[in-house]
């Protein structure tokens, strides 16, 4: 959620590549080199719909079996690849990265942290910021990564500046600038209350699930959910000494021969 193809998924495209499938990384909609306006809004119907456009656009290559295809998310987009699934049985086999439940980590913070009190908060300044918006008002942008450091910065968000914020993974998209990659827009971030990626999770069945987490990740309690809901065939895989970031980029930490077999084993003429 926030970050662009040519950070994490362009190099799982690349070492799926690698290892003998066709691989197709995208932006989601409003974000990175993707259309729409404004950018930065956060809509989960479309990012759904946006993995759906791509297996439109896989299954009518010459070289693709339409009936071979899966689906890899990772962070965020584990979510949205969920929601996909649900409704595009055309996905064959979900499999998910560092799984972040924006619903849920929107309605209550991580472990539970937010208020409803401070939820409805929330609610009330996006609403108002609609006003401001709808006549010609500046967009404003909430939440996301810092772009500094100090005493009060929680480990959570140092985590995360560490792979934004750096060159480890600083990217710039075309037509944006730093100070917003990442950040959602104020008015529209709310409609992640209403985003529930794990209801109804059961009904992928008995298409094929692989949750993957590190073992000290922060968003460790979203895939260990989603498993829990889950129907069969379902698969927890934890990755030892890896935290929530490690798994978006360091090479020798994500379970590349794990995603192959998954997809290997999961992806073929039955």
């Amino acid at each position: 959620m926030g970050a662009v193809k040519e950070q994490s998924s362009n190099l799982y495209a690349q070492k799926m590549a690698e290892r003998g499938f066709v691989t197709l990384s995208l932006d989601l909609s409003f974000w990175g080199e993707s259309e729409g306006q404004p950018c930065n809004a956060v809509l989960p119907d479309i990012y759904a719909e946006d993995f759906s456009a791509a297996v439109d656009f896989l299954g009518t290559q010459s070289f693709v079996d339409r009936d071979q295809i899966g689906v890899l998310g990772i962070c965020g987009s584990g979510g949205f690849a969920i929601s996909a699934a649900k409704i595009d049985p055309r996905l064959k086999a979900v499999a998910t990265v560092s799984m972040y439940d924006m619903g849920a980590a929107n309605r209550n913070g991580i472990k539970n942290s937010q208020t409803l009190d401070q939820r409805k908060k929330i609610l009330e300044e996006a609403a108002e910021q609609r006003y401001v918006e709808f006549t010609g008002g500046e967009t404003k942008y909430i939440g996301g990564v810092v772009h500094e450091l100090n005493d009060n910065t929680d480990p959570i968000q140092r985590e995360f500046y560490d792979f934004y914020r750096t060159p480890r993974g600083e990217f710039t998209p075309k037509g944006s600038s730093p100070e917003v990659t990442t950040r959602p827009t104020m008015a529209s971030n709310v409609k992640f209350m209403n985003f529930y990626p794990f209801e109804d999770i059961e009904t992928v069945s008995p298409r094929p699930m692989l949750f993957i987490t590190g073992e000290n990740a922060h968003s460790r309690e979203f895939s260990e959910e989603a498993y829990k809901l889950a129907g069969e065939q379902k698969e927890l895989y934890i990755v030892p000494d890896a935290g929530h970031v490690d798994l978006y980029d360091r090479v020798n930490l994500i379970p590349s021969d794990k995603l192959e077999s998954f997809f290997k084993e999961n992806l073929k003429k039955k």
